[in-house]
């Protein structure tokens, strides 16, 4: 988290306007790495990463909303793991220790959650009951292990896409951002290692959901990242762009994918 503490202050137009010039900032005494990945960006990014690092702080029940937003992944996630270890016979040996790992990090995170949301004086949502069948479409999600497996990386390609569609939401709340991009790098380790599981690439290509819903993965084909079409910039195919970045989805489409999980 420091190097997003130094790009947030870097970025602050008070510090850049006040202090120095952009190309002042390459020869007073910012380490390389700095300069060089300020040289990179174009300034468009630059402008836009400065007007958030600029923002006002959300109102606490605007962070709350989203915090238990993600509680609500989380328990998810948290209980699908542990009826899944608790079905002998479903997840081969082989695979035991990275299954019950994810487990024990989901309720991790499910634990964050309800104690931020209770400091920050709210009250943390209530556990929903899930359907891990959606009304019968997955009907051997605990009996098959490639159901199992599929499912894991939907859920888990979900979280990712869902934390960072709300990380704009949570600029200016100081250590609730950073918890949150905690939580979002761990779901991203978790998303790549369960579609590795599956015998899958890593990472996610153009919107391929690989017999997921389509849902998931609305959106993975763009290039356009910070205002800029990476396309323009580099010779690397635009498939390979595709992966080099992850889309957010809005509350709204996450809601619509998990709602079938979902009883009430």
């Amino acid at each position: 988290m420091k190097a997003l503490k130094i790009f947030e202050e870097v970025y602050n137009k008070d510090v850049i306007e006040k202090n120095f010039s952009r190309r002042e900032a390459m020869t007073k005494g910012l380490g390389f790495g700095l300069k060089a990945a300020m040289a990179a960006i174009p300034f468009g990014l630059l402008d836009a990463l400065s007007n958030k690092a600029n923002a006002a702080p959300p109102p606490p029940s605007a962070v709350t909303g989203i915090l238990n937003f993600a509680l609500t992944l989380e328990y998810l996630e948290a209980t699908f793991y542990s009826m899944g270890l608790s079905h002998n016979g479903l997840i081969p040996s082989s695979d035991m220790k990275v299954i019950a790992q994810i487990s024990k990090h989901e309720t991790a995170h499910v634990a964050l959650l309800q104690k931020t949301i209770t400091t920050l004086g709210d009250t943390p949502v209530a556990m929903p009951t899930f359907d891990f069948t959606a009304k019968g479409a997955f009907p051997d999600v605990f009996s098959n292990y490639q159901t199992f497996l599929a499912l894991s990386n939907a859920f888990e390609d979900t979280g990712v896409r869902a934390y960072k569609g709300q990380a704009a939401g949570l600029m200016g709340s100081g250590a609730v951002l950073t918890a949150a991009l905690d939580i979002h790098s761990v779901e991203a380790r978790h998303a790549s290692e369960v579609r590795r599981l599956r015998g899958l690439k890593g990472w996610i290509t153009n919107a391929v959901a690989n017999g997921l819903p389509a849902a998931i993965y609305a959106g993975e084909d763009n290039t356009v990242e910070g205002t800029i079409d990476v396309k323009t910039i580099t010779s690397v195919p635009a498939a390979s762009i595709t992966e080099a970045f992850d889309e957010p989805l809005t509350m709204d489409a996450v809601l619509a994918i998990a709602g079938p999980f979902i009883v009430a």
